[in-house]
């Protein structure tokens, strides 16, 4: 086996056992068996269970930054690009329940993840939200006054908080999209009546 693809394997069994015991709970001895690999093998990859989580990290969300340029390479309507960020994003919980949940809670639980790593690849993540503002402004969609700063990390919150939701929930109200769709009218429209 390549050393990608066992990496791979590792850091796939790592999401498995993460989500299912937290990652505080498991024990390299779970992603070993879970990877079908000795414990050994385990430490000629990583050299712990940080250094697993912040390889996951950066490898996923890697794939998600691609794959989210990728959908919006084509389109020019800003108001388009918000709403097809917010689809994907809602969408990996259905694609991807597992590392959805290890992002969101385990991530967030690590404080020593926190203070030591350097979330570039998060950042490269939201500033695509960012880009898409600045367009919008720069084609007088959207307000001239509007700090994309502001906004790219309101947006994600918003996507970040009806994800953590919708996967707490046994029966969630609102399907993925129609929530995804929601949050890009209000971040597109606000929710005042405007009179016509």
């Amino acid at each position: 086996m390549r050393v990608s693809d066992k990496h791979q394997k590792i850091t796939q069994a790592a999401v498995k056992v993460f989500a299912r015991k937290g990652f505080f709970n498991a024990r390299i001895s779970d992603i070993a068996k879970e990877a079908k690999v000795a414990d050994g093998t385990i430490y000629l990859y990583f050299n712990n269970k940080y250094d697993i989580l912040i390889s996951l990290f950066e490898d996923e969300i890697g794939k998600i930054i691609l794959k989210v340029k990728l959908l919006l390479e084509n389109e020019t309507d800003p108001l388009k690009m918000l709403e097809i960020y917010a689809i994907h994003h809602m969408s990996l919980l259905q694609d991807q329940k597992d590392l959805v949940e290890v992002l969101q809670m385990e991530l967030r639980q690590s404080n020593k993840f926190i203070k030591e790593y350097r979330n570039t690849k998060f950042i490269e993540y939201i500033d695509i939200v960012s880009d898409i503002v600045h367009k919008g402004q720069q084609s007088g969609h959207f307000r001239q006054e509007v700090m994309p700063g502001v906004v790219k990390r309101a947006f994600f919150g918003a996507l970040d908080e009806m994800s953590r939701l919708w996967s707490l929930s046994a029966k969630p109200k609102y399907t993925l999209e129609d929530t995804a769709r929601q949050i890009t009218d209000i971040f597109q429209h606000g929710i005042v009546v405007r009179n016509s």
